[in-house]
């Protein structure tokens, strides 16, 4: 077994779509599931496949995030880049200063806000680390 992606419903489809491509997401496939409701399918351009999906059911109202998320983590190749990104994408986002929760030699991480609420972590991994969290990280 394995995870498939995760899914987010999202309040105005249209904003959260900029957001995320604006960090790098590409569009799969969409599934139109009638009362207006739609999915969109998303995944980084490296990803074999989804790891992403996009909720909008207009009928159910703004989405109320809630605090049973904590937040979506997603690596980064350089953190410094991907703000820039962000910022020229007229998004209005505000990411929090860039951390180093490891230390100086560790990952860098920012925190942002997507337009429904929900956190996301950039986290861009040291020099030489391989992709993802392995059991290697806690050795």
């Amino acid at each position: 077994m394995k995870t498939l992606f995760v899914s987010y419903r999202v309040t105005d489809l249209d904003r959260s779509l900029r957001f995320y491509t604006a960090l790098g997401y590409v569009e799969l496939g969409r599934v139109e599931v009638g009362d207006r409701s739609r999915l969109v399918i998303l995944k980084f351009p490296g990803e074999p496949a989804a790891s992403l999906e996009l909720v909008h059911r207009p009928a159910d109202g703004r989405v109320d995030v809630g605090s049973g998320i904590d937040h979506l983590a997603i690596q980064v190749d350089t953190l410094t880049v991907t703000l820039k990104t962000l910022a020229e994408a007229s998004l209005s986002l505000e990411p929090e200063p860039v951390q180093y929760p490891g230390g100086p030699h560790g990952p860098k991480t920012s925190w942002l806000t997507d337009p429904d609420g929900y956190r996301i972590e950039l986290v861009e991994w040291p020099f030489g680390h391989p992709d993802g969290i392995t059991a290697a990280d806690f050795s």
